[in-house]
């Protein structure tokens, strides 16, 4: 079971705290069944004889114990609260580092918004549980088994009465858990599709906005939202039957242990002061089992949220931070060998059969139509992507041998959509390299040309970035993570249609610094316009994830009829040439 399993595994470093819980409950629970004996001798030795120094006496002994029971408790509730504190901080952190080390494929299989969801509002229930279990279950069954032996101590002929009440409430309690467990795996997934579509909708709201598609989005989000009411109700009508149960129950035990033992009292074959106190112990356990409720009624919840978590936390990974390599390359060759690649579920590759080899210190630019399989080719790079055959070699070193910190201080990528983080332009430039200095800063501005526009700045590389970096350009967005590629300072750098969003005189003055700057590195370019990869030493041209060509620009123009094809959708032959 995946709850009992994560629990087990991530509460066990705090074991000296859960046996502390389980001594200071273990005190609190037996004052709390000590108080009603002393309430019974007061009536009935003190009260009923008139013995005013009995009752002050005994008196004073239950403020004791209920002062004890007091600070027990509250100090029992407090080391129950770390504990489930603790776990919930270790599942998440597992959650997340997990995520850190899946594939793009795995992220994509489960979903960005079910991965929220499973690192907050499913911990969050799980921790909850572990919370309501060491504050209830501890003293729950000593409650019980202790209320049970001291009424039986107090009268064993209304003993009758306990094991009546007791197993209709675990009955009632069992019939709610088989009807829960569905509604509750039913509202989590409800959860996560309302995450998707709330997420989806504010990354998209400028295209929403844009073909004026509000009403419709209103309307998928309404979806949505009366989906999960609609489970939340069928939920709390489970819920509201639940409580009048149980008071009922306990109303009829009070009325079944007055009636019956005031008639035991009358035939003089019980005390006053006993049938108090068994009234008290009854009603200790009745509610006893009631909290149970209340914690077992979280249990369906949480046993569904455990499995999701359990799933990603069990997912086979193909990270690359445990692998272990002689050495880090130093040079930056990369070499594709007869490398195959598909998604899941394709019904063809993506790439098939690739081969070709990027020096250090040349371009290697990649061309070819929607859908060839550009972006896939340079994300394989970084082992973004598993191969499924072939191999990938950087240095003669595959990638997929290559710890994550290799690869990263071996490539640079900078991605088709660029994305910056929260922060400064400082700290976004930095983010490869933390210990770079403001002048390695500058002067990869000055390379990617974003100098002038940080410059004018007001806080310059202090200016702050507002996530995804919404509050520049997506010219300056772009020429910001170029400018991040180049002070990690790799051996080997992607650039993925990174200078799309540049103006013609800006991508060549760009491409000018580029070449008298990156001398000694492996450049792989992915470009739409012709003229920003005329000048690569090698291009290779890409038609339905095979190279269908490669060569320099004026070879391929004269030879490959695809290349011919591209340059002519852009510009003329003459005004290329």
């Amino acid at each position: 079971m995946a709850l009992l399993r994560l629990s087990l595994h991530y509460a066990r470093p705090y074991w000296p705290w859960i046996i502390g819980v389980v001594v200071l409950q273990l005190a609190s629970t037996i004052a709390t069944l000590y108080l009603p004996s002393l309430n019974a001798r007061i009536i009935d030795e003190g009260i009923a004889k008139g013995d005013t120094e009995f009752i002050w006496n005994t008196g004073v002994v239950m403020l004791i114990v209920c002062f004890g029971q007091v600070l027990a408790a509250i100090a029992a509730i407090y080391c129950g609260a770390r504990v489930a504190m603790a776990v919930g901080r270790d599942l998440r952190r597992a959650v997340y580092r997990k995520v850190d080390r899946l594939t793009a494929l795995e992220v994509g299989r489960f979903g960005t918004p079910t991965l929220i969801t499973r690192n907050t509002n499913d911990v969050q229930q799980v921790q909850m549980l572990v919370l309501m279990t060491l504050n209830f279950m501890v003293s729950t069954p000593i409650m019980c088994i202790g209320g049970i032996i001291m009424a039986l101590r107090e009268d064993v002929g209304l003993s009758w009465l306990v094991w009546v009440s007791v197993p209709v409430l675990f009955v009632i309690v069992g019939i709610l858990v088989k009807l829960l467990l569905p509604l509750f795996r039913e509202m989590q997934e409800r959860i996560d599709t309302i995450n998707g579509v709330l997420r989806e909708q504010i990354v998209g709201i400028r295209v929403i906005r844009a073909f004026v598609r509000e009403p419709h989005e209103t309307e998928r989000y309404r979806d949505a939202n009366e989906a999960i009411t609609r489970v939340s109700v069928r939920v709390g009508n489970i819920f509201v039957l639940m409580f009048p149960v149980i008071m009922m129950i306990l109303h009829l035990a009070t009325s079944a242990v007055l009636w019956f033992g005031g008639h035991r009292v009358d035939a003089g074959e019980m005390q006053v002061g006993s049938l108090t106190a068994f009234l008290q112990y009854l009603l200790q356990i009745l509610v006893a089992v009631m909290m149970g409720v209340f914690m077992v009624m979280m249990i369906p919840r949480a046993v569904v949220c455990a499995e999701r978590i359990d799933d990603v936390l069990r997912e086979d990974d193909h990270a690359v931070s445990d692998r272990r390599t002689a050495g880090t390359p130093e040079r930056g060759r990369v070499e594709f060998t007869h490398v195959t690649f598909g998604y899941p579920g394709a019904e063809r590759p993506v790439l098939d059969d690739v081969s070709f080899v990027a020096e250090p210190g040349k371009t290697t630019a990649i061309v070819g139509s929607t859908g060839a399989g550009k972006t896939t080719l340079v994300n394989l790079i970084p082992n973004l992507y598993e191969v499924r055959h072939g191999a990938i070699t950087i240095d003669g070193a595959s990638v997929s041998d290559l710890t994550r910190a290799q690869l990263a201080s071996v490539v640079g990528l900078v991605p088709q959509k660029p994305y910056l983080f929260s922060g400064t332009i400082a700290s976004n430039l930095r983010f490869g390299r933390p210990d770079a200095t403001d002048e390695e800063l500058w002067e990869a501005l000055r390379i990617a040309q974003a100098d002038d526009f940080v410059a004018a700045k007001p806080k310059g590389l202090a200016e702050a970035v507002s996530q995804g970096g919404t509050n520049v350009s997506g010219g300056q967005r772009q020429r910001l993570c170029i400018a991040r590629a180049l002070v990690a300072n790799p051996k080997v750098f992607l650039f993925d249609d990174s200078f799309s969003a540049l103006d013609v005189s800006t991508d060549a003055r760009l491409r000018e610094a580029l070449a008298d700057s990156i001398t000694d590195a492996a450049i792989i370019v992915v470009a739409q316009r012709v003229s920003t990869i005329r000048e690569a030493d090698e291009i290779l041209v890409l038609d339905a994830g095979v190279i269908v060509g490669r060569g320099t620009h004026d070879e391929l123009l004269a030879t490959n009829e695809t290349y011919q094809e591209i340059v002519e959708s852009q510009l003329s032959v003459e005004g290329v040439a």
